[in-house]
């Protein structure tokens, strides 16, 4: 009896959990974008953040026995080939993310990449759990399943409806943003198999820095090589501009932990309720030129929770009667 308690207080924990990571998405956008204003593009701006992530996720393994024994785990594991070596390079999507994020933003607006990211992230979380890719297990596709995804899109498009710009429209961010937000869903999903195995989230979350850094720094490396881009110190940028890698390792290492609890989908679902709501906050508190709470944005935000509640209670229900 008093596992079955314990159990569910778990998933209350990553639920919420799910909702904060949703929040530090929103500042995280917000930090990196500021960031890339000064740096000498959005490339740099994510090199800057994710490597700020990896030393400080590097600085934690040299401290904790813990940390180290995680990431010691992993390693013996790959070379024995017992843990598929394909899934420690999460961290290529995150930065892949996070490279886009910096990058198109400035192009097409954080309204429309939020709905493209978020798009791609929840249709492709139904795939996910469908075959079983995250630790979770396979979860069948249900028809209230696609309701609450449809809900949830509907929801992000509604709240994002009067930031759509009709000019300028380029496809390749586009394209870009959609294929970031289904890396999402894949990364989330192999990174709580990563913090299975590590036993610890923080040292999965290092592989995920590692492998996510040096991604983008090969990238930027290219795209100076090929371009006239140059590298800029960005020490004009406020103080909280360099926080993105901060706000990296913890979120990351909240999905390690909370998604093999409640799976993809949910977890995506609530997280996207928590990036809205954050917005809202930071659009009150800290506005940008051009905001606007209207109306339409406490609907989407509605919807969304109506989405979370469809998913959710039926498997709330389910583990209670178990």
């Amino acid at each position: 009896m008093r596992i079955g308690i314990s159990t569910h207080r778990v998933r209350e924990v990553a639920l919420v959990g799910a909702f904060f990571f949703g929040a530090l998405v929103s500042v995280q956008g917000r930090v990196n974008g500021e960031l890339a204003g000064f740096a000498g593009s959005g490339v740099e701006a994510a090199v800057i953040s994710f490597g700020s992530g990896f030393v400080i996720l590097s600085i934690m393994a040299l401290l904790s026995g813990k940390v180290r024994a995680g990431i010691g785990r992993i390693v013996a594991e790959l070379r024995v080939g017992s843990f598929p070596r394909w899934q420690v390079l999460g961290g290529v999507l995150g930065g892949f993310y996070v490279g886009v994020q910096t990058s198109s933003v400035p192009l097409i607006g954080v309204a429309l990449f939020t709905v493209t990211v978020v798009a791609g992230q929840i249709v492709n979380s139904i795939v996910v759990d469908r075959v079983g890719l995250s630790p979770a297990g396979v979860v069948r596709i249900t028809p209230m399943r696609l309701l609450s995804a449809f809900i949830a899109i509907s929801g992000v498009v509604i709240a994002a409806s009067n930031r759509f710009d009709s000019t300028g429209f380029e496809i390749i961010p586009i394209i870009l943003a959609l294929t970031a937000g289904a890396g999402i869903a894949v990364q989330q999903a192999i990174n709580g198999r990563l913090g299975i195995e590590a036993r610890n989230s923080f040292s999965a979350a290092w592989f995920n820095f590692v492998f996510g850094t040096t991604a983008l720094g090969v990238a930027f490396v290219i795209l100076i090589l090929g371009s006239e881009t140059r590298i800029e110190s960005a020490s004009g940028a406020p103080w909280w501009a360099y926080s993105g890698g901060v706000l990296g390792v913890i979120f990351i290492a909240m999905a390690v932990w909370a998604v093999p609890r409640i799976g993809v989908l949910l977890f995506a679902l609530i997280s996207i309720s928590g990036q809205l709501s954050a917005a809202v906050v930071l659009d009150i508190v800290l506005p940008t030129d051009g905001t606007e709470l209207g109306a339409q944005l406490f609907i989407g935000i509605g919807l969304t929770f109506v989405a979370i509640a469809l998913s959710t209670v039926p498997r709330l229900i389910g583990s209670r009667s178990r």
